[in-house]
């Protein structure tokens, strides 16, 4: 049986509660509680069933989406509880023909966006006072179970039939795609060896041997299932302060798209990208508007329109839709405008955030400059006329593989260093991006944040900052040159490359999901063990037994 691909429309990122087709999302005081309920006609494109609560990418779409309202909508919330809604299935994990039925760079896509939607699990518990409780009403198969570890605590049914399972290995040739190994061994710190046995039994573990392994944080039987989990829920609301002040309404971003000669242009209020499909580049444009709020109360009064919340949900939406949409782009152009002293005041607001609310801007725009960090494009600062590259759009430079500043006279880059350069948005390496730029010459990362009033392109040359710094005769052709020379190499290996040069530094657990990931998807997804006529994931759900190619690589 050869494996299929079918063709999919374009993703959209953009969604909210009142078109939500497979959660529902309630609320009681102060404890929030999302419910799985996948509508099994319900996918992304035709060719597949929901089946048992499996998901595809639009269903983690929604999840992102409610995590995000949450985070800004209702600072009343202390305490999420993530549950099934269908009798004794919590989640069946990955829809497996969803996944038989993709390309390639869909599936690793897909995989890197479900990996974010759960760190940003773990990023709300960790900064935004909300605690996660996944209550799993029966069982959790493979990503199932990988969104229970992104939560807090782990609270399984005792019916003598659920379970928690990780049955990639013996049934799809594969593993699992969601941090899922890296979560039992570093965040739930079991041993080894169980850790071995659990990732291959397929018909996982329940009950008490679930607890005994912390697989689980505990159980109870369904006579008083809804009374623990109010419980548990109540006990992690508890632990958190409460924030005052209603919440931010977010409004919608949806981009106006224009076909072009070559590709598509998608313009935002802040935020504009323009892609060419035929030299597999884009170039994204970030702006900076002209005034900003001074203060909390003016940013507050501003809600979703105050441009740092806005432009970055742009960002991260553009840069998501160049990852789903666009995978023939392997090089993205960055190049940020716009006024230095609004940056200077808004990284000034975002350094000190009294402010719940102030603090989740912050919290977001670190998301969303990780998001790019772990994007798998090239990405070359361009520094040119009437570019600026201050502050927080400085962190967006030093994101890139390369800046190529262009030295002159007049209208030329201008930067600056701000708080936001400090160490206000680590990178997922827990360090600065300054920090991982400079790591062998620490004394290099002060010279730079010494650098107090703005500066010109020489300057960033002298810094550090300039990868290339061409003048103005030879610009044109020295970034030509680059851009064509990029965009001739293999996309694997570049992948490859960048992957390994973005996180210098400190080991975390998510670098070694992210680096891990990128591994094993890029090779195990390939192999014929697992994608071949007779692979694993081509055979699963058909009456072939797979066959395997049984040497050791």
């Amino acid at each position: 049986m050869a494996s299929t691909t079918t063709e999919r429309p374009p993703v959209r990122f953009q969604t909210h509660p009142s078109r939500y087709r497979h959660w529902k999302l309630r609320f009681d005081g102060d404890v929030a509680t999302l419910s799985m309920a996948v509508d099994p006609q319900g996918g992304e494109r035709e060719g597949y069933e929901l089946k048992l609560n499996s998901y595809d990418l639009g269903v983690d779409v929604e999840l992102a989406d409610a995590i995000l309202r949450l985070r800004f909508e209702h600072p009343e919330v202390r305490c999420v509880v993530l549950t099934g809604a269908l009798d004794r299935v919590f989640c069946a994990g990955a829809n497996i023909v969803m996944l038989r039925t993709s390309t390639h760079a869909f599936k690793v896509n897909f995989c890197k966006f479900t990996n974010e939607t759960r760190l940003a699990i773990e990023d709300a518990s960790a900064h935004s006072g909300i605690k996660f409780l996944a209550a799993l009403n029966g069982t959790a198969s493979g990503g199932g179970y990988e969104l229970a570890l992104a939560c807090d605590e782990i609270l399984l049914v005792d019916d003598r039939n659920s379970a928690v399972s990780f049955p990639e290995v013996p049934l799809l040739g594969v593993l699992p795609g969601t941090g899922g190994l890296t979560r039992i061994a570093d965040k739930r710190k079991i041993r080894r060896d169980r850790c071995d046995v659990f990732s291959t039994i397929a018909e996982g573990i329940k009950g008490r041997r679930a607890v005994e392994w912390n697989l689980v944080d505990g159980l109870a039987p369904l006579s008083r299932w809804n009374e623990a989990v109010q419980e548990r829920a109540r006990r992690l609301a508890d632990s958190q302060p409460r924030k005052p002040g209603p919440g931010v309404v977010l409004d919608a971003i949806e981009p106006e798209a224009t076909p072009t000669a070559h590709g598509l242009r998608c313009a935002y209020r802040h935020v504009e990208y323009t892609v060419d499909s035929e030299a597999r580049t884009a170039e994204l444009v970030i702006t900076a508007p002209d005034a900003a709020p001074k203060d909390e109360v003016a940013a507050r009064a501003q809600g979703a329109a105050w441009w740092a919340l806005r432009a970055f949900r742009e960002l991260d939406d553009a840069l998501c839709r160049l990852r789903m949409n666009h995978p023939e782009v392997g090089l993205v152009l960055l190049r940020c405008r716009g006024s230095a002293a609004t940056l200077r005041a808004t990284d000034a607001l975002l350094a000190r955030p009294g402010d719940w609310f102030v603090r989740e801007v912050q919290n977001l725009v670190r998301r969303v400059l990780k998001r790019l960090d772990l994007s798998a494009k090239g990405f070359y600062a361009v520094a040119d006329e009437r570019t600026t590259w201050v502050g927080s759009f400085l962190e967006l430079l030093l994101a890139c593989d390369r800046s190529y500043v262009k030295l002159g006279d007049a209208d030329l880059a201008r930067c600056g260093i701000t708080a936001a350069n400090g160490g206000l948005f680590r990178m997922s390496n827990g360090i600065s991006r300054l920090e991982t730029r400079f790591l062998g010459t620490p004394q290099s990362v002060s010279d730079v944040l010494a650098a107090t009033a703005d500066f010109d392109a020489r300057a960033a040359d002298e810094l550090g900052l300039a990868t290339f710094a061409p003048d103005a005769i030879d610009w044109d052709d020295e970034l030509r040159l680059a851009i064509e020379e990029r965009s001739a190499f293999s996309p694997d290996a570049l992948t490859g490359m960048e992957a390994n040069l973005r996180f210098a530094g400190p080991e975390t657990m998510e670098t070694k999901i992210f680096g891990r990931l990128s591994a094993w998807q890029n090779w195990i997804f390939q192999r014929p063990n697992a994608v071949g006529e007779r692979g694993a994931l081509t055979c699963y759900g058909t009456p072939h037994k797979a066959e395997f190619d049984f040497d050791r690589t």
